[in-house]
Parts: C-alpha cells; structure tokens; sequence
C-alpha cells in the first residue's frame, strides 16, 4: 500500500527522515513535487508514535468489529436469545421476508448467520478482510434499507448499521492490514 508522506513542523535539517511521516529528501521532492501532500505536525516527535501505533491499532479495530459482529451471529447459530430478541434467527427472517419483501428468507438468515460467524472470526483474524468486509458492507445497507428512515438506533433506527456499514467499507479498501492471517500465508485478497 503507497503511503502519502507527511512532512513535520521542525526545520528541515532536524526531520525524522524515516516513514510515513518523513520528509522527503531534495531528490524525491524534485522528482515527485507534484503529487504529494504534506502535513505539519504540532509535536512533530509525536510522528514516530503515529507511525508505529498505526498498524496495531488498525488490527484491534478490525479485531473489535470482527468480535462485535460475531455477538451478532452467534445467538442466531445457536438459537439463543440476544438482547430482547427471543430468537434472532426468526428475526432475520422475518426482516428479510416481510420488510424486504425477498424470498428465500431462511437460506438468506442462513447465510447471514454465516456471514455475523464465520465471516466475523474471518474479519477479527484478518483472514481475506476485503471480500469479507464488502459482504457486511451491503449486509449493512440492506439492513438500513429495512430499518430507515428512522435514525436513532433507540428507536430500531438506522444509527449503527450505517456506522457499521461505512467502517465495513473501509476494511474493505484497507484489507487486512499488517497484522492478519492472511499476510502471514501470502493469500492476501
């Protein structure tokens, strides 16, 4: 993945000349003025940190909407109560036949109870994030096509599942990440 650079406030002499947020030498300037965007950091030491962190705190991002996806599908897997949902498998079904109006709706429960399972373990681990990813991101418009136009999640809205859906999205374009099963057996998607 191309990084941007980011240059520091500190004076060009004293710039870390390292990574994402490094100056770029006068070579690289020249050759590639044109394209690039810099930022000035407040606490320019602080770009290291950014730097090292980035990549770990984007695998527990995808870790924590993996785990909390799979809050989601495993009631529906064993037929368990969830919240003030008696049966969420039924739920689904339900959502899917009589709101949406789409037929075959215990085989599309089925598969989204895959998807919130199997898929969600695939996400936290960082198992082939992009497909996975852009399956929950349409899961997630559908299910805010069903619930809207009410907004506040209080009020069976559309809140989360658009919040859901946007940062499915992202992972979707980010993939993985550094820290992902995927990268470690070279079958990144």
């Amino acid at each position: 993945m191309k990084r941007i650079p980011i240059i520091c406030c500190a004076e060009p002499d004293q710039r870390p000349n390292t990574g994402l947020y490094a100056s770029p030498t006068q070579s690289e300037t020249a050759s590639k003025e044109t394209n690039k965007t810099y930022e000035r950091l407040l606490f320019p030491r602080l770009g290291v940190l950014y730097e090292r962190a980035e990549p770990v705190l984007y695998a527990m991002l995808r870790f924590a909407f993996g785990a909390v996806l799979f809050t989601h599908g495993l009631p529906k897997a064993l037929g368990t109560s969830h919240g003030s949902m008696a049966d969420p498998m039924a739920g689904s079904v339900n959502l899917i036949q009589n709101v949406m109006g789409l037929p075959f709706a215990p085989q599309l429960a089925f598969l989204v109870m895959l998807l919130e399972t199997v898929g969600a373990l695939m996400l936290a681990i960082g198992l082939w994030a992009r497909p996975v990813a852009f399956i929950i991101t349409l899961q997630m418009a559908g299910i805010s096509y069903a619930l809207g136009p009410t907004w506040p999640w209080i009020d069976r809205g559309i809140e989360f599942p658009v919040l859901m859906g946007f940062l499915a999205l992202y992972i979707a374009v980010r993939g993985s990440g550094h820290f992902a099963v995927d990268r470690k057996l070279r079958l990144v998607i």
